[in-house]
Protein backbone atom coordinates (compact mmCIF):
# COMPACT_ATOMS: atom_id res chain seq x y z
CA UNK A 1 0.00 0.00 0.00
CA UNK A 2 0.99 3.39 -0.61
CA UNK A 3 1.40 6.05 2.62
CA UNK A 4 -0.67 8.99 2.75
CA UNK A 5 1.46 11.56 4.85
CA UNK A 6 0.63 14.46 7.24
CA UNK A 7 -1.43 17.52 5.77
CA UNK A 8 -1.15 15.74 2.34
CA UNK A 9 -5.11 14.86 2.77
CA UNK A 10 -7.58 15.04 -0.23
CA UNK A 11 -10.82 15.78 -0.04
CA UNK A 12 -11.91 12.31 -0.47
CA UNK A 13 -9.96 11.31 2.60
CA UNK A 14 -10.87 14.33 4.74
CA UNK A 15 -14.33 13.43 4.38
CA UNK A 16 -13.41 9.83 5.32
CA UNK A 17 -11.91 11.16 8.41
CA UNK A 18 -15.39 13.35 9.13
CA UNK A 19 -17.15 9.72 8.61
CA UNK A 20 -14.65 7.71 10.89
CA UNK A 21 -14.68 10.44 13.72
CA UNK A 22 -18.67 10.16 13.65
CA UNK A 23 -18.68 6.57 13.92
CA UNK A 24 -15.96 6.82 16.79
CA UNK A 25 -17.98 9.69 18.79
CA UNK A 26 -21.26 7.74 18.48
CA UNK A 27 -20.07 4.36 19.90
CA UNK A 28 -18.85 6.93 22.89
CA UNK A 29 -21.75 7.66 23.69
CA UNK A 30 -23.75 4.36 22.82
CA UNK A 31 -21.01 3.01 25.18
CA UNK A 32 -21.53 5.40 28.23
CA UNK A 33 -25.11 5.04 27.55
CA UNK A 34 -24.97 1.44 27.81
CA UNK A 35 -23.59 1.61 31.18
CA UNK A 36 -25.90 3.45 33.00
CA UNK A 37 -28.59 0.66 31.49
CA UNK A 38 -30.74 -0.51 34.24
CA UNK A 39 -31.73 -3.46 31.93
CA UNK A 40 -28.75 -5.98 31.63
CA UNK A 41 -30.74 -7.72 28.31
CA UNK A 42 -31.24 -4.52 26.82
CA UNK A 43 -27.66 -3.82 27.48
CA UNK A 44 -26.18 -7.13 25.74
CA UNK A 45 -28.46 -5.91 22.67
CA UNK A 46 -27.45 -2.37 22.41
CA UNK A 47 -23.25 -3.67 22.85
CA UNK A 48 -23.84 -6.07 19.88
CA UNK A 49 -24.86 -3.30 17.43
CA UNK A 50 -22.69 -0.71 18.82
CA UNK A 51 -19.34 -2.96 18.91
CA UNK A 52 -20.78 -4.38 15.27
CA UNK A 53 -20.92 -0.94 14.05
CA UNK A 54 -17.41 0.14 15.13
CA UNK A 55 -16.04 -2.86 13.63
CA UNK A 56 -17.13 -2.16 10.50
CA UNK A 57 -15.44 1.38 10.67
CA UNK A 58 -12.19 -0.26 11.86
CA UNK A 59 -12.35 -2.59 8.63
CA UNK A 60 -12.40 0.46 6.39
CA UNK A 61 -9.88 1.60 8.12
CA UNK A 62 -7.85 -1.75 7.32
CA UNK A 63 -8.40 -1.34 3.87
CA UNK A 64 -7.56 2.00 3.22
CA UNK A 65 -3.83 3.49 2.32
CA UNK A 66 -1.35 2.76 5.18
CA UNK A 67 -1.55 6.62 6.78
CA UNK A 68 1.49 8.20 7.76
CA UNK A 69 2.08 10.66 10.87
CA UNK A 70 3.65 13.79 10.68
CA UNK A 71 6.84 12.96 13.42
CA UNK A 72 7.88 10.81 15.54
CA UNK A 73 6.32 11.33 18.33
CA UNK A 74 2.34 11.93 18.46
CA UNK A 75 1.64 15.81 18.89
CA UNK A 76 -0.06 16.29 22.65
CA UNK A 77 -3.69 16.32 23.01
CA UNK A 78 -4.17 16.25 26.68
CA UNK A 79 -4.65 13.42 29.14
CA UNK A 80 -6.56 10.15 28.55
CA UNK A 81 -9.63 9.96 29.64
CA UNK A 82 -10.61 8.17 32.88
CA UNK A 83 -12.42 5.37 31.95
CA UNK A 84 -12.06 3.80 35.18
CA UNK A 85 -15.82 4.41 36.13
CA UNK A 86 -17.00 2.98 32.83
CA UNK A 87 -15.27 -0.07 33.23
CA UNK A 88 -16.78 -0.70 36.79
CA UNK A 89 -20.45 0.30 35.68
CA UNK A 90 -20.18 -2.46 32.41
CA UNK A 91 -18.74 -5.19 35.10
CA UNK A 92 -21.44 -4.71 36.97
CA UNK A 93 -24.17 -5.13 34.12
CA UNK A 94 -22.67 -7.61 32.63
CA UNK A 95 -22.14 -9.68 35.45
CA UNK A 96 -21.68 -13.11 35.16
CA UNK A 97 -20.93 -13.25 31.72
CA UNK A 98 -17.98 -10.40 31.60
CA UNK A 99 -15.39 -12.87 31.46
CA UNK A 100 -15.04 -14.87 28.64
CA UNK A 101 -12.52 -17.15 26.36
CA UNK A 102 -11.03 -16.25 22.87
CA UNK A 103 -8.10 -16.94 20.65
CA UNK A 104 -6.15 -14.41 20.19
CA UNK A 105 -4.83 -15.69 16.85
CA UNK A 106 -6.20 -17.80 14.89
CA UNK A 107 -3.06 -18.90 13.40
CA UNK A 108 -1.33 -19.59 16.35
CA UNK A 109 -4.03 -21.00 18.69
CA UNK A 110 -4.07 -20.31 22.15
CA UNK A 111 -7.30 -19.27 24.22
CA UNK A 112 -6.79 -16.39 26.29
CA UNK A 113 -9.67 -15.58 28.76
CA UNK A 114 -10.64 -11.87 29.02
CA UNK A 115 -13.36 -9.52 30.13
CA UNK A 116 -15.77 -7.57 28.50
CA UNK A 117 -15.60 -4.71 30.35
CA UNK A 118 -11.83 -4.25 30.43
CA UNK A 119 -12.06 -4.83 26.56
CA UNK A 120 -14.81 -2.49 25.88
CA UNK A 121 -13.27 0.42 27.40
CA UNK A 122 -9.65 -0.18 26.18
CA UNK A 123 -11.31 0.23 23.06
CA UNK A 124 -13.05 3.25 23.96
CA UNK A 125 -9.57 4.63 24.91
CA UNK A 126 -7.67 3.93 21.48
CA UNK A 127 -11.06 5.99 19.71
CA UNK A 128 -10.95 8.52 22.23
CA UNK A 129 -7.28 9.28 21.46
CA UNK A 130 -8.04 9.23 17.78
CA UNK A 131 -10.82 11.77 18.14
CA UNK A 132 -8.95 14.08 20.56
CA UNK A 133 -6.11 14.44 17.44
CA UNK A 134 -9.42 15.19 14.65
CA UNK A 135 -11.07 17.65 17.09
CA UNK A 136 -7.67 19.98 17.23
CA UNK A 137 -7.21 19.25 13.17
CA UNK A 138 -4.97 16.97 13.20
CA UNK A 139 -6.79 14.55 10.79
CA UNK A 140 -4.01 12.76 8.83
CA UNK A 141 -2.65 12.27 12.79
CA UNK A 142 -6.45 10.59 13.86
CA UNK A 143 -6.54 8.78 10.83
CA UNK A 144 -3.21 7.14 11.06
CA UNK A 145 -4.33 6.59 15.38
CA UNK A 146 -7.42 4.89 14.05
CA UNK A 147 -5.77 2.51 11.58
CA UNK A 148 -2.68 1.82 13.70
CA UNK A 149 -4.28 0.99 16.71
CA UNK A 150 -7.07 -0.75 15.30
CA UNK A 151 -4.54 -3.25 13.73
CA UNK A 152 -2.67 -3.52 16.81
CA UNK A 153 -4.88 -4.04 19.38
CA UNK A 154 -8.56 -2.92 18.92
CA UNK A 155 -10.05 -4.62 16.35
CA UNK A 156 -8.63 -7.74 17.76
CA UNK A 157 -10.45 -7.06 21.19
CA UNK A 158 -13.73 -5.17 19.44
CA UNK A 159 -13.78 -9.00 17.17
CA UNK A 160 -13.56 -11.23 20.24
CA UNK A 161 -16.04 -9.07 22.36
CA UNK A 162 -18.42 -8.91 19.07
CA UNK A 163 -18.31 -13.00 19.18
CA UNK A 164 -18.68 -12.71 22.79
CA UNK A 165 -21.91 -11.12 22.65
CA UNK A 166 -23.22 -13.09 19.73
CA UNK A 167 -23.00 -15.98 21.88
CA UNK A 168 -24.61 -14.56 24.95
CA UNK A 169 -27.69 -14.10 22.51
CA UNK A 170 -27.01 -17.14 20.58
CA UNK A 171 -27.23 -19.50 23.79
CA UNK A 172 -30.93 -17.04 24.74
CA UNK A 173 -32.58 -17.68 21.35
CA UNK A 174 -31.62 -21.23 20.50
CA UNK A 175 -31.75 -22.58 24.10
CA UNK A 176 -28.11 -24.37 22.96
CA UNK A 177 -27.21 -26.99 24.94
CA UNK A 178 -23.49 -26.27 26.32
CA UNK A 179 -21.46 -28.63 27.50
CA UNK A 180 -19.41 -27.19 30.44
CA UNK A 181 -19.97 -23.56 31.46
CA UNK A 182 -23.42 -24.10 32.51
CA UNK A 183 -23.87 -21.44 35.09
CA UNK A 184 -22.79 -18.84 32.67
CA UNK A 185 -25.26 -19.46 29.64
CA UNK A 186 -28.04 -19.96 32.23
CA UNK A 187 -26.90 -16.68 33.80
CA UNK A 188 -26.78 -15.21 29.73
CA UNK A 189 -30.33 -16.63 29.54
CA UNK A 190 -31.80 -14.90 32.37
CA UNK A 191 -29.74 -11.70 32.03
CA UNK A 192 -31.82 -11.85 27.82
CA UNK A 193 -35.17 -12.69 29.05
CA UNK A 194 -36.45 -9.13 29.81
CA UNK A 195 -34.35 -7.77 26.53
CA UNK A 196 -36.19 -6.57 23.61
CA UNK A 197 -36.16 -8.81 20.65
CA UNK A 198 -35.11 -7.33 17.25
CA UNK A 199 -37.44 -7.16 14.31
CA UNK A 200 -36.59 -9.47 12.03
Amino acid sequence: MTEQGFGQLNSELEEFAGQIADQVQSFLVALKAVALEADAGRAIALLLLEVSQISLAGARLGAQVDFRPHAEYQPDVGPEADVDELRLRLAEILGPVDTYSFVFDPYVPEVVESLLSDDLTSIASDLENGLRHFRLGNHAEALWWWQFSYVSSWGNLAGAALNALWSVVHHDRLDAEFTGEDDRVAAANEMLESGPTPRG
